[in-house]
């Protein structure tokens, strides 16, 4: 998919359907904050998420006091409706439209987060793309958490196609950089009562 069509397509997707009409919804954004949580984010610690959209997550880290929070995605729609949401909350978080594989990082952060977006990635450039955005945005030492369809999970999402991980297989694709920590499983439960199985696996940026 080409990046104009990839934009064009999450763009419709947020723009016509409400936050329970997509299969990703979660009123929670489980396991992700205790991931997040585990791997010793502290308020002052720097969060990137990748293709949060209209994920609840960012509401979760304001409400605890996280005051260095930037939200990714391709849908400027997706940022909007997130930032309707938070309220006068939003101020405190930076809001990046932009695709991954092009997106050029001004920061280093502690902790990159990414729910179900790089899953999408079926072009093999696209994936190194973004692993090159990892390594360099990430501080050594500081904590990636993927969450990917399980290799028993869903094969498209959204009419797309996915590719579908367990952890072994995304440390394959992050390489020597990356140190696999943990990998768990999570059952999701779509808005109209379907399950679609995940793996959560979190990794140490180790490049120094």
């Amino acid at each position: 998919m080409s990046d104009l069509s990839r934009q064009d397509h999450w763009q419709l997707v947020y723009r016509t359907k409400s936050e329970k009409e997509v299969s990703w919804f979660q009123d929670k954004a489980e396991p992700s904050v205790e991931l997040i949580l585990n791997a010793g984010a502290t308020p002052t610690s720097a969060i990137i998420d990748i293709g949060g959209g209209t994920s609840r997550l960012v509401d979760a880290l304001v409400s605890r006091g996280f005051r260095r929070v930037t939200v990714l995605d391709l849908s400027s729609a997706a940022l909007s409706t997130a930032r309707a949401r938070l309220g006068s909350a939003a101020g405190q978080v930076q809001w990046i439209a932009a695709d991954v594989t092009r997106w050029e990082p001004a920061q280093v952060y502690d902790l990159w987060h990414d729910r179900a977006a790089f899953h999408f990635l079926a072009d093999s450039a696209d994936r190194a793309a973004y692993v090159e955005r990892v390594t360099r945005a990430l501080r050594p030492g500081g904590h990636l958490i993927i969450g990917t369809f399980a290799l028993d999970g869903p094969e498209r999402c959204s009419g797309l196609p996915v590719a579908r991980y367990d952890g072994a297989g995304l440390a394959a694709e992050f390489g020597n950089a990356f140190e696999l920590i943990s990998t768990q499983r999570h059952l999701h439960e779509t808005p109209w009562g379907a399950q679609q199985k995940f793996q959560f696996s979190t990794f140490r940026a180790v490049k120094g």
